[in-house]
């Protein structure tokens, strides 16, 4: 196998990856944010109130985005990776 297209295949796969998990943490994110600001504003400091709603809206967000997030590995095997091991 050329260097060329294994190194192609790994910046493909990263970005597939950054592509998948960006929904989730994009929630995480504004989920976290918008506890801490809570948490600031009422002086609330318990631990589990940062962590529970942060787990629902990322269930949450996994739930919706499955299709999307399987079809798109789906298609970059069948596009890239197949071919590689059979070696078309």
């Amino acid at each position: 196998m050329n260097e060329l297209i294994f190194f192609d295949t790994l910046r493909q796969g990263l970005w597939i990856a950054v592509i998948i998990s960006a929904p989730m943490l994009a929630v995480a994110l504004v989920a976290g944010i918008a506890v801490g600001l809570f948490q600031a504003l009422t002086s609330i400091q318990e631990m589990t109130l940062t962590f529970v709603p942060k787990v629902i809206a990322m269930l949450g967000v996994f739930w919706v985005t499955m299709g999307f997030m399987t079809q798109t590995l789906v298609t970059y095997f069948q596009d890239q990776i197949v071919p590689l091991i059979v070696g078309i």
